[in-house]
Order: structure tokens, then C-alpha cells, then sequence
């Protein structure tokens, strides 16, 4: 039932009369008012607002919440791509106030508290990358990236090396490297997977050559594959002056480990909220920092943070800097969030995080493995891909339908087309904080849907207020806003 607030705005749950607080009448007189603000700017009525009492106005807000899904609610197999567990505790030192309160525009002699950490923070991703300098400005992974190829290009244009145009990517790359190296001048030149779905040597080598400027590479890999043949990529890419960058979206499964570094990268970008948590549900905020060789530390984007004896201060004075990626200092909330991850765990911490996100991804594709089908031969790293499409040619079941189904039983679908090497690909990633019952519960309830009949699966899911949206409308039309329900006209009805 809908009640009017006012003849133009229909509320679903307003009551004409009923407040949650009564605001005092205004004891501005009209005409000073009207001298302070002409009066074609004064709104001649009241605004339409709902009319509603306290407890509906929480109880709205309350439901509305729990239609959402999050990852203290709901499984998650999309793992850290978007929703790892991200520690209460950390969320509660980021809201001290000496920090979450602080101005950006603080001069640096009243922020040393915070310089110190941001500092602190640049060495352990130094040391955690096997890559010396560090800049924390890039606010996302594919900024990061960006960033990094912003870096390269100053590089070569330095050493008058400007016929460097291409870059080359493989084919289970990230949507996002091509899209960077396009942004940053490159041409993108796709190498192809081997039928092992790591790098195929020979496509490299026969598109290697003077004019390549950076190998973009994710390791592990896209399909949760550790590229076994990394150093052979990395010296031939050296061995014609190219320079290796690496997606470091997947460190979650190498953390103390091996080091990028130690096995050729000379840049890499780290999801900071991904590998060290942070809250980065619904697109944001992210943090995506680039760890480079002390070659490239010159072009490294400006202010960097440097310690002057006991002091900290932003440094201005890199000439040869890409210059500013990010307004003031980048996300610095996620920043700090992934500081007190770091030191919560420490390196034999940290080395555990890895060891447990590979051994929750390797068991999950195992139970999986008993119903769906793995194109490629295992172990994994701290994800995997499965593919359906046995079942679209069997049962004309896609992946997507799987996906929408498995949230009527209370779980987050996992990413499904993607990479696109593989046909109905299902990502699945369970991170190191998943229980061994959580997985079996997941894997049972995937292999009990896919065998449930193509129309319910097809319909699915029936359990929500939200089914299957247009997304591509969706994306084009954003609706970002709630807009008020008009009432119908003689001429609407």
C-alpha cells in the first residue's frame, strides 16, 4: 500500500503526521534571509520528504541490509579478487583519529606519525617484492599498472630508446594490461598459452625483438598455474633490453615464498586490498602500489616518502618523476589497513597466508574436479578454473546459470568467463581464511545444482528480490540514485 506524502511524491511508507524528530522552527527572520540569498533561489515550497516514525525508518534500513551478501555473511569463491576477510582489528586502528582524522594538507613536521607508517610500508613492500623502490601512490591495481608503464616509457625515452612500442601480453592476461599499455602509448601484441595453459616460449621468442618495450605477465598465472618456465622468460626479455613487468594480483600465493625479484620482474603493481586485505566490496577503494628496480626509481611518481636522519618528509625533488598518478597520497586508509596486516603476521605470518591459500584452493578443485571438468592438469597455486561447458553441450546449462542458482543456497558465485582461454570458465578462489567445511558445503551444493533440472537452473534464482538484471543496460544507464515514484496522471493511467 502507498501513501502520499504530498500530491507530487508518492513514499511507499509515509504517514502524513508521523516524524522521528521534530526540528525547531527557524528563528532566521525572512528578511535577512532574503538579503543573504536572492529570493529566484529560495525554494517556494518545503521539500517532499517521507513522513515516517523511528522504528520503520530503522526497520527499512535493517532489511534492506540483509538483502545484500558479504563476506561476513556468505561465502565468497570469488576469494580475494574482491572479498577476503578483512580483520575487524584493522578496521578499528584505521579509524584512530590521529590518523583517519588527519588533513591531507598537514605540513609534513605534524604528520610524522603517519609519514613513519606510509615509510614503513614502502620497505616492506620493497622487501616482500624483491624490488627496491617503492610508490604507494597508484590507487588501484590498474592504476598500478598504468603507473608502471608510465615508469618504462619515461625509462626508454631517457635512454633515447623511443622505437620501444610493444608490449606483449599473453592471452590469460588480465582485461586490464592491454587496456593500460594502450594508455600509456604501447601497442599490445598477444603471445599465446601452451596447450599446458603457461607461456608458449616459441610465440614469444618468434614476437620478441628490439622494438618490445615490457612482457606484462601475471605469475601465478590466471588459470592458478605458477609459470614453471619464469626465468627463461625473464632473460629473454633482458636479453633484448625489454624490461618484465609483473601483475601482482595473484602475491597472494607466493607471499614469503619467492619474490618477484629474485626471479626477473623489474616492476610490479600489488593489490594492497586484495593480498592484504581490505574492504573492496561493490569496486572500491583500492590501493595499488608499484615495487621497480633502483634503475627505474628515478621515474617513480612524485612526492615519494624519504627519512631525513630521524625525520620523514615527502619528497618533491625526482626531475625525471612521471609525476603525480593520485591527489595527495593515494588511498591511504587501505594503506594502513594493509600495514597492520603486515605486521599482524610478519614474514613467517605471511608465508603461512600463502601456504593456506594454496592448500584451500588445491582441495576445492579437487571436489570439484568430481563433477566438473579442469583443462588443466594440477596442483594450483591459491586458485583454479573449471569449466562447464559439458553442460551447455549437454544440457544447454552455462556458467551463468550455475552461478545465479548457487545463490539460493547463500553463496557468492565465483568469476565466471574468465579467463577467456576457457570456454564457460569458472574461477574459483577460496582464500586461506576458508574452513574445510565451508569448501565441502560449496562443493557439494555446485554438484548437487548442476545436475538439477536446465529450466530451474535457467530460471534461477528464485529466491531473490533482484533476478537477472540487464546488465549491459546497467552498465550504460546507471541508475545511482533513488528517484521518487510520481503519482499517475489522467493522461498516465
Amino acid at each position: 500500500m502507498k501513501n502520499t506524502q504530498s500530491t507530487d511524491v508518492i513514499f511507499e511508507l509515509s504517514k502524513p503526521g508521523r516524524r522521528c524528530h521534530r526540528v525547531p522552527a527557524s528563528d532566521v527572520p525572512a528578511k535577512p534571509l532574503e538579503a543573504l540569498i536572492p529570493k529566484k533561489h529560495l525554494a517556494a515550497q518545503p521539500p517532499a520528504l517521507p513522513e515516517v516514525g523511528e522504528i520503520d525508518l530503522i526497520r527499512h534500513y535493517n532489511n534492506l541490509s540483509t538483502r545484500n551478501m558479504s563476506i561476513d555473511t556468505n561465502f565468497y569463491p570469488l576469494g580475494s579478487c574482491t572479498m577476503k576477510y578483512n580483520p575487524k582489528r584493522h578496521e578499528r586502528l584505521a579509524a584512530l583519529p590521529g590518523f583517519a582524522e588527519l588533513h591531507p594538507l598537514t605540513h609534513d613536521d605534524h604528520s610524522q606519525g603517519m609519514l613513519e607508517l606510509l615509510y614503513e610500508m614502502q620497505q616492506f613492500l620493497a622487501e616482500i617484492s624483491g624490488l627496491p623502490a617503492v610508490s604507494l601512490q597508484p590507487a588501484a591495481g590498474a592504476q598500478g599498472e598504468l603507473t608502471a608503464l608510465y615508469v618504462a616509457a619515461a625509462y626508454f625515452r631517457d635512454k633515447g630508446e623511443t622505437h620501444r612500442k610493444k608490449v606483449l601480453v599473453p592471452d590469460s592476461a588480465h582485461g586490464t594490461n592491454p587496456a593500460s599499455a594502450a594508455l600509456a602509448g604501447f601497442d599490445t601484441v598477444t603471445i599465446k598459452s601452451g596447450a599446458n595453459g603457461l607461456v608458449d616460449l616459441n610465440d614469444l621468442k618468434a614476437k620478441l625483438g628490439d622494438d618490445t618495450a615490457v612482457f606484462m605477465i601475471t605469475n601465478p598465472n590466471t588459470l592458478g598455474l605458477f609459470e614453471t618456465q619464469i626465468k627463461t622468460i625473464t632473460d629473454l626479455l633482458h636479453s633484448k633490453g625489454a624490461l618484465v613487468y609483473l601483475d601482482g594480483a595473484n602475491m597472494n600465493a607466493i607471499l614469503g615464498i619467492t619474490r618477484p625479484g629474485d626471479f626477473g620482474a623489474d616492476m610490479q603493481h600489488y593489490n594492497v586490498h586484495k593480498t592484504f586485505t581490505g574492504p573492496h566490496g561493490g569496486g572500491g577503494p583500492g590501493s595499488g602500489p608499484i615495487a621497480v628496480r633502483d634503475f627505474l626509481a628515478p621515474y617513480l611518481p612524485a612526492p615519494v616518502i624519504v627519512k631525513d636522519g630521524a625525520k620523514y618528509k615527502l619528497n618533491f625533488d625526482t626531475p625525471k618523476t612521471v609525476g603525480r598518478v593520485r591527489s595527495f597520497f593515494g588511498n591511504v586508509g587501505i594503506l594502513f589497513r594493509g600495514y597492520c596486516y603486515i605486521r599482524t603476521l610478519g614474514p613467517d605470518g605471511l608465508k603461512q597466508v600463502s601456504e593456506q591459500a594454496v592448500l584451500n584452493a588445491n582441495y576445492l578443485r579437487k571436489r570439484i574436479g568430481e563433477g566438473f571438468e579442469i583443462p588443466h592438469a594440477g596442483p594450483c597455486m591459491h586458485e583454479f578454473v573449471a569449466s562447464g561447458r559439458s553442460l551447455l553441450r549437454e544440457r544447454k546449462v552455462r556458467a551463468i546459470d550455475l552461478c545465479k542458482r548457487l545463490l539460493d543456497f547463500g553463496f557468492h558465485a565465483p568469476t565466471v568467463y574468465f579467463p577467456l582461454v576457457v570456454p564457460e570458465a569458472l574461477m574459483m578462489e577460496p582464500t586461506e581464511t576458508e574452513s574445510k567445511e565451508t569448501l565441502d558445503a560449496f562443493a557439494d551444493t555446485l554438484l548437487r545444482i548442476k545436475d538439477e533440472d536446465p529450466d530451474v537452473l535457467r530460471a534461477a534464482p528464485h529466491t531473490h528480490i533482484v533476478s537477472r538484471p540487464d546488465e549491459v543496460k546497467a552498465a550504460k544507464e546507471p541508475k545511482l540514485r533513488w528517484v521518487p515514484e510520481k503519482p499517475a496522471t489522467a493522461a498516465t493511467k
